[in-house]
This record gives structure tokens, C-alpha cells and sequence, in this order.
């Protein structure tokens, strides 16, 4: 009886350890490979399905989207520019079975691709374009990548270059030409304003010429606006014609006339 109790608890345990073996459950963003003698049998999932213990084999395929970091790298520009740059590579196992019998690691193969075509394709740019085309440069990054990973069954669909790190002589040549650039633009747009203050300037006086009624509004206009700041002096032009008025020794005007008319001619008693 007891040799039967130990055969049968060992059949149980040797049923129990080929369930466990046979039932698998793959849940909805996997898939599993299927391996029978060595020979690729498909993809299977997701849910709940078995397999022949110990002559197939299964490896799970992880069907989200991956992130590798593009550790920094040290590229030179094509105008001799020395700047480290790193990335981060976005992808997707598109075909389970082409990702575990065409390439050994698809996580790793794809870090490292991303790493030399990062630096093939920036060493082929210009700083400027590094610093302002970003998301042109991106998008030829994921296009090349995703070219390499392509027989992999791995989808590339987005490089995004993280960081730009610049020499500090070259961060302080960049100060100075950006602020080169921006005296420029300031003396243009001085001048512009002299050149439109000048137009309008002339305007003015071709109004005032042509009315000077006008002119002596705009002179007592001036008067008010200087009058209102305290501690101010008013220098007050006085017009020729108010002059004249009141100094008839000048020759010109209604006082003088009347002086000549008051004084006898010359030559009579």
C-alpha cells in the first residue's frame, strides 16, 4: 500500500509539474513564440492556449511601444564643431516572430543602431541646422532607423534628440554673435524711425508753409506743454509784426507812418 500511495502521489506530482508546463497565459500587449523540436511554429496569443511540455518551447514578445536612451555621444559637425549629444529612441515589435529568429536581442540592436546612425547623420549637419532644424533632423533619424530595423519586425517611430551640449568658448562666441545680431537690428530700426521722423518732419513743414496761422498755434502749443514742468524757463519769441507796432524808429509799420506824418518837412519855417 505504501509503495502505491508514493507511486501514485509521484504520477500526481508529475501530472501537476506537465500542466503547469502545458497551460500558458499571454496577456494582450504579448505575444508568444512558439518553438517545437527547434522549429518556429508561429505566434500564439493572447489569452489562454497550451503547448507540448518539454518539446516546446515559448518566448514572450513584448508588443508596446519601447524607450532606449542614446547614451551621449561626441560628435563632430561638418563645420568642426565638437557638441555631445544624446537621444532617446521610441519603437514597437511590429512582427513577434521575425524579433526572436532575425536578430538575438531587439532591444539592444536597436540602442546600438540608434547610436551609430545618431552620430553618422549629425556628423553630416552644420551646427546651425543641429540648433534650429531639431525636428527635421528627427524625423530623417527615424526614418533611417527604422529602415535598419525594418527586418527585424521592429517599427522606429520617433528619435528625439534630448540635449545639444556646447564647448563654452563656443557658447560665448555665440553670446557675442547673437548680440551682434541684435545691435544691428536695433541702428536699423533707429534709422528707419529717423528716416519715417524725417518724412513726417517735412510734411509738417510743407502744412505749416502753406498756413502760418498754423504755426503760431503750434508755437503756443509748444508754450503749454513746456510751461507744465516746474522749474521750467520760457524763452517766448515775440513775431516782427508785434514788434513793429510798438518801435516806429524801425521804419515799418503803422507807428512809423503816423511819426512821418506828425513832423514837418524839411525847409519850411
Amino acid at each position: 500500500m505504501n509503495e502505491t500511495l508514493i507511486g501514485i502521489g509521484i504520477a500526481v506530482l508529475v501530472l501537476l509539474f506537465i500542466l503547469a508546463n502545458a497551460i500558458k497565459i499571454v496577456p494582450e500587449y504579448e505575444r508568444g513564440v512558439i518553438f517545437r523540436l527547434g522549429r518556429i511554429q508561429g505566434a500564439r496569443g493572447p489569452g489562454l492556449f497550451f503547448i507540448i511540455p518539454i518539446v516546446d518551447r515559448m518566448v514572450r514578445v513584448d508588443l508596446r511601444i519601447q524607450t532606449a536612451d542614446v547614451p551621449p555621444q561626441e560628435i563632430i559637425t561638418s563645420d568642426n564643431v565638437t557638441v555631445r549629444v544624446d537621444a532617446v529612441t521610441y519603437f514597437q515589435v511590429l512582427e513577434p516572430v521575425k524579433s526572436v529568429i532575425a536578430i538575438e536581442d531587439y532591444r539592444v540592436a536597436t540602442s546600438k543602431i540608434a547610436q551609430t546612425t545618431l552620430r553618422s547623420i549629425l556628423g553630416q549637419r552644420s551646427l546651425d541646422d543641429l540648433l534650429m532644424k531639431r525636428e527635421e533632423i528627427n524625423q530623417q533619424l527615424a526614418r533611417v532607423i527604422d529602415e535598419l530595423t525594418n527586418p527585424w519586425g521592429v517599427k522606429v517611430s520617433l528619435v528625439e534628440v534630448r540635449d545639444v551640449s556646447l564647448p563654452e568658448a563656443m557658447r560665448r562666441a555665440m553670446a557675442r554673435q547673437a548680440e551682434a545680431e541684435r545691435d544691428r537690428r536695433a541702428r536699423v530700426i533707429h534709422s528707419l524711425g529717423e528716416k519715417e521722423a524725417a518724412q513726417n518732419l517735412g510734411d509738417a513743414a510743407g502744412i505749416l508753409e502753406e498756413h502760418p496761422a498754423a504755426m503760431q498755434l503750434r508755437t503756443l502749443g509748444s508754450l503749454v506743454d513746456a510751461a507744465a514742468q516746474p522749474g521750467s524757463t520760457v524763452a517766448f519769441p515775440v513775431p516782427m509784426e508785434l514788434v513793429r507796432l510798438f518801435r516806429p524808429d524801425l521804419g515799418i509799420g503803422p507807428a512809423a507812418e503816423r511819426t512821418q506824418r506828425s513832423e514837418p518837412a524839411p525847409g519850411r519855417d
